[in-house]
């Protein structure tokens, strides 16, 4: 499994180095000590799309996620109500710095997940592949949301 894990983090290097100037709305580029990750998101940026977030989905495919932005950075709370799959959540700062990460959450419970007092963006990926991918506080995410302020992976 590690090999697999090194060798799609060495193709995510490889493809991504042709577009190391590009961001996209539709990926989350993630920088860890391991190396450089991205996933497909579905953007959840006003206060409908983040209130339904991913309830009622039975499947997510494993580098996909959902990126959840505030307009600011806030205190920031989540709950499982309505969701159906186990959920990781990297909750971000201002400059993309992931500040927490909640390790699988429990689908259905209503138990409130503190993501802590200066979020700016959360991003939900499946259960425990937080873990199995060594994402941990200090990693950075990069995205065109993180461009009006001081972004620590500037796009």
């Amino acid at each position: 499994m590690r090999a697999l894990f090194l060798a799609c983090l060495l193709w995510v290097a490889v493809s991504g180095a042709a577009r190391a100037g590009e961001c996209s709305p539709d990926i989350v580029t993630l920088r860890t000590d391991q190396g450089v990750l991205q996933f497909s998101v579905e953007l959840a940026d006003t206060p409908q799309e983040r209130s339904r977030g991913l309830m009622f989905r039975e499947d997510l495919p494993k580098w996909a996620g959902m990126l959840f932005v505030y307009e600011r950075p806030q205190p920031a709370s989540f709950w499982m109500k309505n969701t159906l799959i186990p959920l990781d959540m990297l909750f971000a700062d201002r400059t993309g710095r992931v500040t927490r990460v909640h390790h699988r959450a429990v689908p259905g419970d209503l138990t409130p997940i503190d993501g802590g007092r200066e979020v700016f963006a959360v991003l939900e990926i499946n259960g425990g592949l937080a873990e199995e991918l060594g994402l941990d506080p200090g990693a950075v995410m990069r995205h065109p949301a993180f461009a009006g302020g001081p972004a620590a992976w500037p796009c």
